[in-house]
């Protein structure tokens, strides 16, 4: 494996170009990136750089990738990052700091052109500044050990990009010119700067039982396949991907941490079938299944895939048997009795039911129905001193809930504790009647190690941090917990309904789902195209408000009563706030890049839940948002028309640009 550049001088020409030259080795090839023309150039070793640059120079960690907006391509680069630990005697980084370069000499970043770029580049760097990213520059961070073994003749000298699992490569698409030159033209092989970035989490620490000194990792790795936010992305697409996949590896190193490795992995995703939450303002969000034609293949090739990477896996599904959860479950196990895929054993179990009244120890219950499973899987076991593997894994867990976080936590981490006893026991570091819970340091570091990797999850997906993290931090459940989850939960209703929108263009425009053509600009990024009858109302519910307060507490001047004064602004009030929640749908922040109409105004075969949200149903009213709807959906049929295109343009290996 051929290692990256670790630190690059990066010099600005003016308005003519953006150089990049190595710190170490040198006299290594530098890169100049043209800003006029676009042009990316591998220069000669040694050549000399423009006088006028030599004056603008900063240091930078690397190229996280570019990507292009309405009016320009832009350039984004690491500018700080932060030391996290040292895995396989290489260094790991999370990137703190960032900087957008525009290609464009007429576009400036702090003064974009207009305001459609201006909240493009908004999104990127909300993403940015709000996702936790990590890199290596001579290890393959993006893939478990036991893959990384696996094909170790067949990567031989490859470049870190060309070997690293294109599910967790989390700016590949950004990435995509570079690699596109690297795979066309070998004398310009940009691979010493094309860094593959993981979002996820990483924590490596130090833990001491009696002689033996031993290493504990986490890492998890999030799947830039349908990315996106807790409401905005449910379920699965055509093609197997499904939403909030994550790759989850223990790691346990014993002494040199060349000499003996174990790894243990386990994934968690969405409910592999056509479903969706619907927001409509209330609490609990509409639940819809969607019966499509294609729902089997897709979930055989989301099983098939998995086998094919992980071996067996035990499908375990968390949700409730009753209520608002019900029929996600049902349609579940439909589609996975209709699939029967070989190699795939599916376990239900109730959690809130089987650990109510805070009987978490419970949980128990699912490892021993688990117990066979995981032992026949195993793990990975590397010994230096023996030319095979001790062991490997031979399959999967593949856990899930209703948000594949909370409860998929809890069961994830004790799933995990199991097999770090078994592999602390195996190895003889403890004896065969003890336990994990009676060396303090250790199980400490686990719990606060699986909490905060959580937490991390969580705020990806949800925007707040997990629930239940006392019990995974402390080994039990606490009155505190239960308020700071009430919290949690009253802040994921606000962001969920209020904020998710941006967030979720922010997934789709910096993973490559969605991109714009260069000149195009609609007004439906920033102008609210709903209706005045829509857009009215929490207008007078706020003024209505305002002038409640201030009869309240303006000094008067006059005895006459304020029954009257305070019976209409309390009934305008409630008239506002009436027609809000009975509109619901209408108020909720959606997703405007790649608008979700498909699933809103769904009216297929399946399952919907009573339709909340959706209006008085008056003709005129209907008749105008029925207009909207249709010009959003539109816009997405079009967009998809686009992608298609350029698709089959990257494919046929054609130089026109369409962006």
């Amino acid at each position: 494996m051929k290692p990256l550049h670790q630190r690059l001088n990066l010099y600005i020409d003016g308005n003519e170009t953006y150089t990049f030259v190595p710190v170490e080795p040198v006299g290594a090839r530098s890169l100049t990136v043209y800003r006029n023309s676009g042009d990316i150039v591998l220069n000669a070793p040694n050549t000399p750089l423009p006088t006028a640059a030599e004056r603008s120079v900063k240091t930078i960690y690397g190229i996280y990738g570019m990507i292009s907006l309405a009016m320009s391509e832009y350039i984004i680069v690491i500018t700080g990052r932060e030391l996290r630990g040292h895995l396989m005697r290489q260094n790991i980084y999370r990137a703190t700091e960032y900087d957008i370069l525009p290609l464009n000499p007429d576009v400036s970043v702090q003064t974009p052109p207009n305001a459609v770029e201006a909240h493009l580049l908004a999104l990127v760097r909300s993403h940015l500044q709000g996702g936790t990213f990590f890199f290596s520059y001579a290890w393959d961070i993006t893939r478990r050990l036991q893959a990384q073994w696996a094909s170790l003749q067949q990567d031989g000298d490859k470049p870190l990009w060309e070997i690293a699992d294109d599910r967790f490569f989390w700016n590949k698409y950004l990435h995509s010119r570079f690699i596109d030159i690297t795979s066309t033209n070998p004398d310009q092989n940009l691979s010493p700067y094309i860094l593959p970035v993981i979002y996820g989490t990483f924590d490596i620490r130090p833990v001491r039982i009696s002689i033996w000194q031993l290493r504990l990792c986490l890492i998890s790795r999030r799947s830039r396949y349908r990315a996106g936010t807790r409401y905005f992305r449910r379920g699965i697409d055509p093609e197997g991907h499904v939403a909030n996949f994550n790759e989850t590896e223990q790691i346990l190193l014993v002494g040199d941490e060349s000499s003996t490795q174990l790894s243990f992995v386990q994934i968690r995703g969405s409910i592999p079938v056509y479903w969706a939450e619907v927001n409509t303002l209330r609490y609990k969000p509409d639940v819809q299944i969607m019966e499509l034609q294609d729902t089997i293949n897709a979930m055989r090739a989301h099983l098939q895939e998995n086998i094919n990477l992980y071996g067996e896996q035990s499908l375990v599904n968390l949700v409730n048997h009753k209520g608002h959860e019900r029929p996600v479950k049902e349609a579940f196990e439909k589609y996975m009795a209709e699939a029967n895929m070989p190699k795939t054993r599916y376990e239900y179990f109730d959690f809130h039911n089987e650990c109510k009244n805070m009987r978490w120890d419970r949980i128990s219950v699912l490892l021993a129905k688990l117990e066979d499973d995981l032992t026949r899987q195993g793990y990975f076991h590397l010994d230096a001193n023996k030319p095979e593997p001790v062991k490997l894994q031979t399959g999967v867990v593949r856990t899930n809930c209703m948000d594949n976080l909370d409860r998929t936590n809890v069961a994830q981490a004790a799933i995990a504790k199991w097999t770090l006893e078994r592999q602390l026991k195996e190895l003889r570091v403890i004896q065969e009647n003890d336990s994990v819970d009676n060396y303090e340091d250790l199980i400490r570091d686990f719990r606060e190690m699986w909490s905060d990797h959580a937490n991390s999850i969580s705020i990806a997906y949800s925007g707040t941090g997990a629930l239940k993290t006392d019990f995974t931090r402390t080994g039990k459940r606490t009155r505190k917990g239960l308020l700071e989850d009430g919290w949690n939960s009253v802040m994921r209703y606000l962001k969920n309904n209020f904020f998710d929108g941006a967030r979720q263009d922010a997934f789709d425009l910096m993973t490559g789902a969605w991109w714009p053509r260069r000149g195009w600009n609609p007004s439906t990024l920033v102008v609210d195209t709903r209706p005045l009858i829509i857009r009215a109302p929490p207008y007078v519910l706020f003024f209505s408000l305002f002038m409640i307060c201030a009869g309240l507490t303006l000094p008067r001047t006059s005895d006459y009563s304020l029954f009257y004064y305070f019976m209409l602004w309390f009934t305008l009030a409630a008239v506002s706030l009436l027609f809000i929640f009975m509109h619901g749908i209408d108020y909720v922040n959606w997703p405007r890049l790649l608008p979700l109409t498909d699933i809103i105004y769904y009216d297929g075969p399946g399952f919907r839940s009573h339709r909340h949200g959706m209006g008085l149903g008056l003709p005129a009213l209907e008749k105008i948002k029925a207009g909207a709807a249709a010009q959003a959906k539109s816009m997405g049929e079009q967009h998809r028309r686009v992608k298609s295109k350029r698709l089959e343009e990257i494919e046929m290996g054609t130089k026109e640009r369409v962006d």
